[in-house]
């Protein structure tokens, strides 16, 4: 049975959002405590207009995502809530009570700077509250390609690549841009890759034209012991 309690987030915040927090996660709690004292004891209004927008998920698809990849969202959030915002916020006090702000250097770059972590953490709390955790592990062994796989296949029976189809939040929806080979399963080659099965020829439409490619290798991660 759920033990918890409700916060609200003031309207004047520039986002309103109403939280459960279990009492095992304190921190939340004491986070936004501390922004609604902080944007209380500051005359400035902070525009939110420039804030980022989500990256794309597809209507009605899940926002799948690896376990590694939800424990790595997981442990930034706690880091800029835990350590980051605090060392700033007392960088930002200490710099507000030297004087002028108008021309405190610690003070404007330290305001920059925690709205940059709000959004932030704002960013990752509505990513981790929409993820779907999904082991690859589970598909080990498997010679189909589904969401976690590592793929190596032939394009246009020439270039070989590898790659390791992830979460939206995980790798960069242009798979192009990745150096580390990980690619986002709502990005062209993972969803012309997915289903298919060692073997099978694929077409995948590009800017520069159609390619040909040719499944070479699927496979997953071990399950853990």
């Amino acid at each position: 049975m759920f033990q918890g309690f409700f916060v609200c987030v003031p309207p004047r915040l520039g986002w309103s959002l109403c939280w459960r927090v279990d009492l095992l996660d304190q921190c939340f709690f004491e986070y936004f405590s501390d922004l609604a004292m902080s944007q209380a004891n500051s005359p400035e209004t902070d525009s939110d207009e420039d804030s980022p927008s989500l990256p794309p998920i597809p209507a009605g698809a899940r926002n799948y995502i690896t376990p590694a990849g939800y424990a790595r969202l997981k442990a930034e959030l706690f880091e800029l809530i835990d350590t980051e915002r605090p060392k700033v916020v007392d960088i930002v006090h200490w710099a507000a009570s030297n004087g002028d702000r108008s021309e405190n250097g610690d003070y404007i770059y330290g305001k920059k700077r925690l709205r940059e972590i709000d959004r932030r953490i704002r960013f990752l709390t509505q990513r981790l509250e929409l993820a779907e955790i999904t082991d690859p592990s589970i598909h080990h062994g498997r010679d189909q390609v589904f969401f976690g796989a590592t793929v190596v296949y032939l394009v246009d029976g020439q270039t070989e690549r590898c790659v390791t189809i992830m979460g939206i939040d995980e790798a960069d929806i242009d798979e192009a841009d990745s150096a580390a080979g990980e690619i986002s399963w709502v990005s062209p080659a993972a969803r012309t890759l997915l289903k298919a099965r060692v073997g099978d020829e694929l077409s995948l439409v590009t800017p520069q034209g159609v390619q040909l490619l040719e499944v070479l290798q699927v496979r997953y991660p071990a399950p853990p012991d």
